[in-house]
Protein backbone atom coordinates (compact mmCIF):
# COMPACT_ATOMS: atom_id res chain seq x y z
CA UNK A 1 0.00 0.00 0.00
CA UNK A 2 1.53 3.79 -0.74
CA UNK A 3 0.27 6.61 1.54
CA UNK A 4 0.37 9.78 0.80
CA UNK A 5 -0.25 12.83 3.98
CA UNK A 6 -1.85 15.71 3.20
CA UNK A 7 -3.60 18.84 5.15
CA UNK A 8 -0.46 20.43 7.22
CA UNK A 9 -0.29 23.94 7.64
CA UNK A 10 0.77 27.18 9.14
CA UNK A 11 -2.41 27.94 12.14
CA UNK A 12 -2.15 29.93 15.56
CA UNK A 13 -2.43 28.12 18.85
CA UNK A 14 -5.56 26.89 19.54
CA UNK A 15 -6.74 26.69 15.80
CA UNK A 16 -6.91 23.03 14.25
CA UNK A 17 -6.61 21.04 11.60
CA UNK A 18 -7.29 18.08 9.38
CA UNK A 19 -4.67 15.85 8.40
CA UNK A 20 -5.75 13.53 5.83
CA UNK A 21 -3.65 9.83 4.44
CA UNK A 22 -5.10 8.45 1.29
CA UNK A 23 -3.99 5.08 0.08
CA UNK A 24 -3.71 3.45 -2.86
CA UNK A 25 -2.64 -0.24 -3.41
CA UNK A 26 -5.21 -3.17 -2.31
CA UNK A 27 -6.54 -4.13 1.20
CA UNK A 28 -6.31 -0.82 2.40
CA UNK A 29 -9.02 -1.69 5.01
CA UNK A 30 -7.35 -5.00 6.63
CA UNK A 31 -4.50 -2.47 7.49
CA UNK A 32 -3.78 -1.07 11.03
CA UNK A 33 -2.64 2.76 10.77
CA UNK A 34 -1.47 4.92 12.64
CA UNK A 35 -0.13 8.54 12.76
CA UNK A 36 3.66 9.95 13.71
CA UNK A 37 5.16 12.88 13.97
CA UNK A 38 8.75 14.61 14.46
CA UNK A 39 9.40 17.53 15.47
CA UNK A 40 12.97 19.75 14.54
CA UNK A 41 15.91 17.69 16.35
CA UNK A 42 13.72 15.45 17.98
CA UNK A 43 12.93 11.60 17.28
CA UNK A 44 9.74 10.41 15.76
CA UNK A 45 7.08 9.65 18.18
CA UNK A 46 3.81 7.95 18.32
CA UNK A 47 0.91 9.95 17.94
CA UNK A 48 -2.32 8.13 17.77
CA UNK A 49 -3.75 4.39 15.79
CA UNK A 50 -6.55 2.83 15.37
CA UNK A 51 -7.56 -0.80 14.04
CA UNK A 52 -8.97 -1.97 10.69
CA UNK A 53 -12.32 -1.11 11.74
CA UNK A 54 -11.98 2.08 13.86
CA UNK A 55 -13.37 0.33 16.73
CA UNK A 56 -9.95 0.59 18.98
CA UNK A 57 -7.72 3.49 19.08
CA UNK A 58 -4.75 5.08 21.47
CA UNK A 59 -3.61 7.89 21.65
CA UNK A 60 -0.44 9.71 22.69
CA UNK A 61 -0.85 11.42 27.04
CA UNK A 62 0.09 14.86 24.66
CA UNK A 63 -2.76 14.69 22.38
CA UNK A 64 -5.64 12.79 24.32
CA UNK A 65 -8.91 14.54 24.39
CA UNK A 66 -7.63 17.17 21.67
CA UNK A 67 -6.92 14.54 18.38
CA UNK A 68 -9.16 12.37 16.95
CA UNK A 69 -8.21 9.96 14.73
CA UNK A 70 -10.87 7.84 12.85
CA UNK A 71 -10.62 6.06 8.75
CA UNK A 72 -13.11 5.75 5.89
CA UNK A 73 -12.59 2.40 4.49
CA UNK A 74 -14.47 3.03 1.80
CA UNK A 75 -12.84 5.98 0.82
CA UNK A 76 -9.15 4.52 1.36
CA UNK A 77 -8.23 7.30 3.91
CA UNK A 78 -6.72 7.96 6.92
CA UNK A 79 -7.76 10.95 9.21
CA UNK A 80 -6.27 13.65 12.30
CA UNK A 81 -8.37 15.92 13.24
CA UNK A 82 -6.37 18.28 15.53
CA UNK A 83 -8.03 20.66 17.48
CA UNK A 84 -6.39 22.74 19.92
CA UNK A 85 -2.97 23.13 18.52
CA UNK A 86 -0.15 24.15 20.70
CA UNK A 87 3.28 25.24 19.36
CA UNK A 88 4.61 22.11 20.78
CA UNK A 89 2.33 19.76 18.26
CA UNK A 90 4.99 21.39 15.35
CA UNK A 91 6.08 18.83 13.46
CA UNK A 92 6.15 16.78 10.48
CA UNK A 93 3.48 14.46 10.32
CA UNK A 94 3.51 11.15 9.09
CA UNK A 95 0.89 8.06 8.65
CA UNK A 96 1.49 4.69 8.37
CA UNK A 97 0.26 1.63 7.48
CA UNK A 98 1.03 -2.03 10.16
CA UNK A 99 2.66 -5.06 8.83
CA UNK A 100 0.85 -7.23 11.45
CA UNK A 101 -2.83 -8.28 12.19
CA UNK A 102 -5.80 -5.04 11.58
CA UNK A 103 -7.08 -6.80 14.70
CA UNK A 104 -5.61 -3.89 16.95
CA UNK A 105 -3.72 -1.19 17.02
CA UNK A 106 0.09 -0.19 17.08
CA UNK A 107 2.04 2.27 19.15
CA UNK A 108 5.32 1.31 17.77
CA UNK A 109 6.92 2.69 15.04
CA UNK A 110 8.66 -0.46 14.72
CA UNK A 111 4.96 -2.39 14.01
CA UNK A 112 4.23 0.10 11.04
CA UNK A 113 5.88 -1.50 7.42
CA UNK A 114 4.43 1.00 4.83
CA UNK A 115 4.83 4.81 5.25
CA UNK A 116 3.77 8.14 4.42
CA UNK A 117 6.25 11.11 3.05
CA UNK A 118 4.89 13.57 5.78
CA UNK A 119 3.08 16.76 6.22
CA UNK A 120 4.31 19.61 7.78
CA UNK A 121 2.19 21.53 10.71
CA UNK A 122 3.43 24.57 12.25
CA UNK A 123 1.18 25.91 15.36
CA UNK A 124 2.51 29.96 15.92
CA UNK A 125 2.16 31.33 19.54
Amino acid sequence: VQLQASGGGLVQAGGSLRLSCEASGRHFSSYALGWFRQAPGKEREFVAAINWNGGASSYADSVKGRFTIFRENAEATLYLQMNSLKPEDTAVYYCAAAGGSGGTYYTGAYDYRYWGQGTLVTVSS
